[in-house]
């Protein structure tokens, strides 16, 4: 009786852990959007910069050396760069979508900043839509599963053994 009750805890754990993603993966949404506005701004800028030159962003980047504060802003730049255009590809992969799309391509929402920045403002709720009854109807059958397992593992040494 006390196993059950664990593994329907463990239910539960996941229902509620789980239910929290349709909210939670709109709001990396929108933070993602907002970081690769400000970072199209940045390249946009170096860009013009170069063009302004007579430069590819490449010959650009290759000119900025010869002193430390050069290295790192060569450095730095270059970063921006890779992180706009890995970002970008993020949301144009999750713009739009709904939560169940969104679960789908759950690995784009890998951008640590972005993500803390989400968590931080987050705030649980008890979603009562169909797309958070159905994460948390995922997240039950999953959390007793693990649960279930769990409990048969670590009671396996304990039991008799039958001849």
């Amino acid at each position: 009786m006390i196993l059950r009750s664990l593994v329907f805890a463990g239910g539960l754990a996941g229902a509620l852990t789980t239910s929290q993603f349709p909210e939670f993966s709109q709001q990396y949404t929108q933070r993602l959007g907002g970081a690769v506005d400000a970072l199209s701004e940045v390249v946009a800028d170096f860009d013009a910069s170069a063009t302004a030159s007579g430069l590819s962003r490449a010959e650009a980047l290759s000119q900025l050396q010869g002193t430390p504060f050069l290295e790192r802003r060569r450095s730095d730049m270059a970063r921006s760069i890779v992180r706009y255009e890995r970002l970008s590809a993020d949301l144009v992969a999750l713009a739009g979508q709904g939560p169940f799309m969104r679960a789908y391509n759950a690995a784009r929402f890998t951008d640590g900043d972005i993500a803390r920045a989400a968590w931080t403002a987050y705030e649980p709720a008890l979603p009562l839509n169909f797309a958070g009854l159905i994460f948390a109807a995922a997240g039950f059958v999953l959390g007793s599963a693990v649960f279930g397992i769990a409990t048969r593992v670590l009671r396996r040494p304990f039991r008799r053994r039958q001849a």
